[in-house]
């Protein structure tokens, strides 16, 4: 079984009128919630062996936030990976190598979320509780977890089962 986590950049700073957008950097909320969701993600144990990341400023300042690893895992941004439709990140996705067991992409929205839903199966009436929080939205610095059960090259609407999702705000240190 292989592994796919998606994680939304953490909350970003609109504080420069002058900046690019690509060069937006996350803003102290956010970097609270970073290191929150990296706490979170090293006490579940989420090992990622890939990482593929969006070249703007506030994904790697929030890749940043996660370390260290346990296991340094192989990091490659990608200048297509920013504000990429969901199709150009599921295509991001089929390419990866057939022997990597666990990925992270880390994103923007709104393709990121939509990503998530198609993978999910949430245009389907569900009971799952994780499937009904992800339909309500994606905000920054939210994670999901899938797990998949098909070949990267054949990922799709189906072969993928959502089974956590997170937001900062369910974790104990960003809550208030």
């Amino acid at each position: 079984m292989r592994q796919l986590l998606l994680l939304r950049h953490a909350k970003s700073s609109w504080d420069d009128p002058q900046l690019s957008d690509h060069a937006r950097p996350i803003n102290m909320r956010g970097k609270h919630a970073a290191s929150a969701m990296a706490a979170e993600i090293k006490r579940l144990g989420l090992t990622p062996e890939l990482i593929l990341v969006s070249s703007a400023r506030r994904t790697l300042q929030t890749l940043a936030a996660l370390d260290p690893w346990a296991m340094p895992p192989r990091i490659e941004p990608m200048d297509a990976l920013y504000l990429a439709p969901k199709g150009d990140l599921l295509d991001a996705l089929r390419h990866i190598p057939a022997s990597t067991r666990c990925v992270l992409l880390v994103g923007h929205n709104p393709g990121l979320h939509e990503l998530a839903l198609m993978l999910a199966g949430a245009h389907a009436a569900t009971t799952d509780k994780h499937v009904q929080r992800l339909a309500g939205g994606y905000p920054s610095g939210a994670l999901s977890e899938f797990s998949v059960a098909v070949p990267w090259r054949e990922l799709g609407e189906t072969g993928a089962r959502l089974t956590r999702f997170l937001v900062p705000s369910d974790l104990t240190e960003v809550a208030v």
